[in-house]
């Protein structure tokens, strides 16, 4: 009943910025961890960062300086800032919740993922 719906997405010029949505739906009574991971074309899924219930967050190299990871209030949405985007940014991006608690126990869950495309 848990899912993960993701938004943001799409076309983006070299230099420009976009901003990823996920929000939690379900009964959920915690989160442990939230986090961004993507996909290029032809090639494996990979980290982008991760946020944890205290705030602390993660970043795969290739991203640091340029995207922010962050979690609401609620702590049930997590959003990807993404500035100063380079082509090799494109990919599907998908959202990850772990340690998710609900009713019938813990488990993780994947959002269904959403494109963004850098070009000109």
């Amino acid at each position: 009943q848990v899912q993960l719906v993701e938004s943001g997405g799409g076309l983006v010029q070299p230099g420009g910025s976009a901003r990823l949505s996920c929000a939690a739906s379900g009964i959920i009574f915690s989160i442990s961890v939230m986090g961004w991971y993507r996909q290029p074309p032809g090639k494996q899924r990979e980290l982008v960062a991760t946020i944890g219930s205290g705030g602390n967050t993660t970043y795969a190299d290739s991203v640091k300086g340029r995207f922010t990871i962050s979690r609401g209030n609620a702590k049930s949405t997590v959003y990807l800032q993404m500035n100063s985007l380079k082509p090799e940014d494109t990919a599907v991006y998908y959202c990850y919740a772990g340690g998710v608690r609900t009713p019938i126990g813990t488990s993780y869950y994947w959002g269904q993922g959403t494109q963004v495309t850098v070009s000109s």
